[in-house]
């Protein structure tokens, strides 16, 4: 995940450190040995014969080398298509799709298997490449950084593999820097040791002029990369300096002397390895190709070499700056480098693109088609280029606490961006933010920590997509190293040659944060903590860091290690030996309380295994550092990411990880809760612990950004009360192969045992997987004014409704008739349901009053004058009536009826009055009748308990009525639609406002499944919602005004609805 593609010297280079295989398009990856027709180039390598094996098939040709340059087909596949944003490839050809390894294999071959439909493309493709490969065969003096071969075969597949030479991985990269180092510009120079004498040597190469060092990489891979670090320089001149104004004595060989006491030799004979220190003074003479280079670059080294030289961090930080900020006020971004001329330029400013441990100053420029930037020194190519049609997510970064970040993604679910930008100042973030986010809107769905949180309660996500979608807005990135996604540490058991998943000693306590897991070690901190002056803080570590990230990552990012550790390695007992080792280290020592990272919960194992043969070191025993010591219960590997996983999606963490995520992410992060967790680390770490800007002092502010880099940071708060439990179906198992598929398990019921409930159930589901196919059977014109409530008898033979014309009326579906209209006063009704039994109708009146109808003898049979306002909505339950009132209060009455063959009323008996502070527009009951819900006029959504007549929870949702709100049918989920066109998710249990969907205009009432949505809108429309995805899957013509009423059967097959338009609608789905 670290970087996906780098450049360097016009060259691509797959750099992704997470999954095997990328894909686009999704497609089968036809195997090596597949049958075919091939057209075939082969490299020179034999040794990749080898590994690879002679499969069927294969046709070979002479030994071909691909040239050093991107601008050539084979490196634009390899490079311009690994970006995923391949424009002219899929203009070639639209249904391209492309797979390729990651860059965790990068002394490996590089396997790409490009598959269209257009099959001409490819064969033309491959036809292009064998006649520029056998073109540059024939150039003698062209250096192969690439070997590889090509194969196109029948069915519109072209395969092929990128074999990297040794001289690939010499390529200068901006590991090769200091943290905070800068590079400004390169030159191609000749290195010449000990001039003028007879063992003069001479090495050509290129001169790299960096803020804090000289770098001078040699052509010949043999020679090491050389760094002076400009701290240790004596000297630096120009021979003829003495002599500037003399033009006969002038050499205008260009050549640079530089005099130092100690210089770095780096990947020496091509081995990645500890950089070699040699110390003592020496000179090192560098001759220009282009002599008239020569001052400037002399006064830029004296410029670099007088900043390096000043004492504190903070000036010598700010006196580079200061150069780096006139660089950048010289130039501008090259308009030439725009992809069309009739492009238009929105906005341009200064900026630096950020990878793992690095920075790279240059320009970004907006236009109405395309996000570019273009480095400083043009690397690790001359402009980076985005279509902002590809664009699908965007978000602002905090980078070293400061909110200067921006990252932007052309894929929906990768945790790697494409690019990550840090601006100079948050005006330049925020308007290039403004200027991407109003182009995609339109087009791009925007998901919130809430949204993605009730995806994972109800299934459609795994705990492992959770977790990445938290971290990713919770500003970790992969291009952050003191931000990377945390995951947790869920296994605890490294000893058993077995792992049982169906014991719960198996698992860590995801309740507790690692520091706290030893009782012992957590007394010390404790009696610490309490002993500590303020700011006080539990840990000195934190559980998060660059150094944690590779400390787990060496075996494939060792440049990143060395980078970070000024060109050494981790002694040899620290590095990562052991899975069980370093499990109990965090449970033992004194400071390390580090979590895991994402790669342990992946697919790919490279991690764990010391492909490249790096030399980390010997042990205290004698025993050399090489793969990962695994637990007895994991048979290699693979076997053990794949267990792990398995322990990721169990049932035990789904039951838990909510716990965990409460303390990383969510309330216990911070504040007493924090404290009562055990959850306390250094100020510094959290977003808000230090405002940079008020620190004037530059050493202090130097100081404080390096220990916020180095120490780690802890994540954006995403919530602030109780994270709720995931639900966890009884017949379900969740899968992490789809990121919407949920596996269904056998049941043990079997078929011809099925119950009742289960059959309900079923056709339930299906009629909500198909209320896309609902239909208008038939519409009647019953009311003067607007329905406002209907019910049904349960043989569905009649329906009652209610208007606001004050009338009650009794359509039969069989005669198609009006049987009976009942008006009870002259003020409008406002909802009406009919008691078990099917005799007696109520309804609820603007009078104040609530209407008892008696079916059975045509009359009103009682009135409850219970309220001070308006009645505006009533639910019944088990002689239980609970009515809502614009009086501000819901109250709950105990009905006794009276007999009925005589005149006696109903007894009614005031048991709970529900007390609010503005008027109640709509109430519901959940399936098991425990709790209500209701829904004020100014927005208010509260959730009562009605056995004890307690609030659970009140939550301001909307902005303006709440028009409606019911429960999901497992009660877990609360659904409300308000006069602000919004739909709100609360979580029952916690009371937590988990997701909200935008329509483009108010939905009056809705029935719901806790997935989707059938609501009625204020244009008469039925509309179908998407929760999970939060956005309309069908629209269905409807009324001619707002569909006011809405009722639906136990089987959720038939559908009636009542408009503003005085109309019925009988809708009946059609499968």
């Amino acid at each position: 995940m670290l970087e996906k593609v780098l450049s360097r010297r016009n060259l691509y280079e797959v750099r992704a450190i997470g999954q095997r295989r990328w894909c686009l398009g999704g497609t089968r990856v036809p195997s090596l040995g597949e049958q075919g027709s091939p057209v075939v180039s082969r490299c020179k390598n034999q040794g990749a014969s080898r590994q690879r094996g002679r499969t069927a098939g294969w046709s070979h040709a002479s030994p071909v080398q691909i040239p050093d340059a991107a601008s050539y087909t084979a490196l634009f596949i390899v490079g311009f298509a690994l970006n995923l944003r391949c424009n002219s490839l899929s203009t070639l050809s639209p249904t391209l799709k492309l797979k390729v390894l990651p860059w965790w294999r990068w002394r490996l071959p590089i396997h790409f298997i490009l598959e269209s439909e257009t099959a001409s493309f490819l064969a033309s493709l491959t036809a292009e490449l064998l006649r520029r490969l056998a073109a540059f065969q024939r150039k003698q003096t062209v250096k192969s950084w690439f070997e590889g071969y090509f194969m196109a075969k029948k069915g519109g597949i072209l395969e092929g593999a990128i074999f990297m030479t040794e001289s690939l991985d010499r390529l200068f990269t901006l590991l090769l820097l200091n943290l905070e180092e800068y590079y400004f510009e390169q030159h191609t120079a000749n290195h010449i040791i000990n001039k003028g004498c007879r063992d003069e040597r001479k090495f050509r190469g290129s001169l790299k002029i960096c803020s804090k060092s000289i770098i001078f990489e040699a052509d010949d891979n043999i020679q090491p990369i050389i760094k002076i670090p400009l701290r240790d320089c004596i000297s630096i001149k120009a021979p003829e300096d003495n002599e500037a104004n003399n033009p006969f004595t002038r050499d205008t060989s260009g050549g640079i002397s530089v005099v130092c006491n100690q210089v770095f030799l780096i990947k020496e004979r091509n081995i990645i390895a500890p950089y070699k220190p040699v110390r003592g003074r020496t000179e090192h003479f560098f001759q220009l190709d282009v002599a008239g280079k020569l001052g400037d670059v002399v006064q830029t080294l004296h410029q670099l070499y007088r900043a390096s030289c000043l004492d504190k961090m903070g000036d010598q930080a700010a006196m580079i700056t200061a150069i780096l900020q006139s660089r950048l006020a010289r130039t501008s971004f090259d308009k030439n480098r725009f992809q069309s001329i009739s492009e238009t330029l929105h906005m341009e400013c200064k900026a630096e693109m950020v990878t793992p441990l690095v920075t790279n100053p240059g320009h970004v420029c907006v236009t109405d088609a395309n996000l570019y930037f273009q480095p400083l020194n043009g690397y690790p190519k001359p402009v980076v280029q985005i279509t902002l049609q590809n664009v699908r997510r965007i978000y602002k970064r905090r980078h070293g606490l400061m909110p200067l970040g921006l990252e932007v993604f052309c894929t929906e679910n990768d945790l790697c961006s494409d690019i990550y930008l840090k601006f100079y100042n948050c005006q330049d973030r925020d308007e290039l933010y403004f200027l991407i986010a109003t182009y995609i809107e339109n087009h791009i769905t925007e998901h919130t920590a809430e949204s993605y949180m009730l995806q994972w309660q109800r299934g459609h996500i795994s705990n492992y997509q959770y977790l990445l979608h938290l971290n990713n807005l919770a500003d970790r990135s992969c291009n952050d190293l003191s931000q990377y996604p945390v995951f947790p540490w869920i296994i605890a058991d490294y000893s058993s040659s077995v792992l049982d998943l169906t014991k719960p000693e198996t698992f860590r306590d995801l309740s507790k944060p690692i520091g706290a897991m030893n009782k012992e070690r957590l007394d010390r901190l404790l009696t610490r903590y309490q002993e500590m002056p303020e700011p006080k803080f539990m840990y000195g570590s934190h559980y998060s860091s660059p150094g944690y990230v590779l400390f787990y990552l060496v075996r494939v990012a060792p440049e990143y290690m060395l980078c970070l550790q000024n060109g050494k390695f981790d002694h040899a007992d620290r590095m990562f030996n052991s899975l069980a080792e370093t499990w109990k280290n965090c449970l033992d020592g004194a400071t390390d309380f580090k979590e895991l990272i994402p790669e342990f919960y992946e697919n790919d194992s490279s991690f764990l295994v010391n492909s490249l043969k790096l030399d980390l070191g010997k042990r205290q025993g004698g025993k050399m550092v090489e793969d990962v010591e695994l637990p007895p219960w994991a048979s290699g590997p693979d076997d053990f990411l794949q267990k792990s996983q398995e322990a990721l999606e169990s049932q035990y963490v789904s039951e838990h990880l909510h716990e965990w995520i409460d303390i990383i992410f969510g309330y216990k992060q911070k504040g007493s809760d924090a404290v009562a967790a055990h959850n306390v680390f250094h100020p510094l770490t959290y977003e808000g612990g230090v405002d940079l800007n008020s620190i004037m002092d530059p050493n202090e502010k130097v100081a404080l950004l390096t220990q916020i880099l180095e120490f780690g940071q802890t994540p954006k708060q995403l919530f602030t009360i109780p994270h709720p439990r995931r639900i966890i179906p009884k017949l379900k198992s969740l899968s992490r192969t789809s990121s919407h598929s949920v596996s269904i398990t056998e049941s043990p019921v079997s078929p011809n045992e099925e119950s009742f409930e289960d059959l309900t159930e079923e056709s339930i589901t299906l009629a909500w997987n198909n209320i896309a196919k609902l239909k208008l059977d038939e519409q009647y014109k019953i009311h003067k004014e607007a329905i406002t409530g209907i019910a049904v008898t349960c043989n569905g033979s009649s329906v009652f409704t209610t208007s606001q014309d004050s009338t009650l009326k009794m359509f039969s579906k069989e005669s198609k008739t009006i049987q009976r209209s009942v008006s009870f006063s002259n003020m409008a009704l406002s909802s009406c349901l009919i008691l078990p039994g099917d005799t007696t109708v109520i309804s609820s009146s603007w009078d104040n009053h609530i209407y008892f109808y008696s079916i059975a003898f045509g009359r009103q049979q009682d009135i409850l004058m219970g309220h001070d306002d308006a009645v505006s909505k009533i639910c019944w339950h088990d002689g239980r009536l609970y009515s809502a009132s614009w009086d501000s209060t819901v109250k709950v009455w105990h009905c006794v009826p009276g007999e009925t063959l005589s005149n006696k009323k109903h007894r009614f008996e005031l048991l709970a009055e529900l007390e609010h502070d503005v008027s109640v527009n709509t109430i519901d009951l959940n399936a098991a009748n425990t709790m209500l819900a209701s829904g004020t006029k100014e927005g208010t959504i509260s959730v009562w308990d009605v056995t004890t007549a307690t609030m659970l929870h009140q939550l301001p949702c909307h902005a303006g009525t709440v028009f409606d709100a019911a429960f999901s049918p497992d009660s877990r989920h609360l659904l409300s639609a308000g006069e602000d066109c919004c739909f709100k998710v609360i979580d029952v249990q916690t009371g937590m406002l988990i997701s909200s969907v935008t329509a483009d205009e108010p939905q009056r009432c809705f029935k719901w499944d806790g997935n989707t949505i059938l609501s009625g809108s204020q244009s008469g429309e039925l509309l179908i919602w998407d929760l999970l995805g939060g956005k309309v899957i069908e629209r269905i013509k409807g009324h001619t005004g707002a569909v006011m009423s809405m009722w639906m059967n136990e089987q959720c097959n038939s559908v009636i609805t009542g408009g503003e338009d005085k109309q019925i609608m009988f809708w009946k789905l059609q499968y």
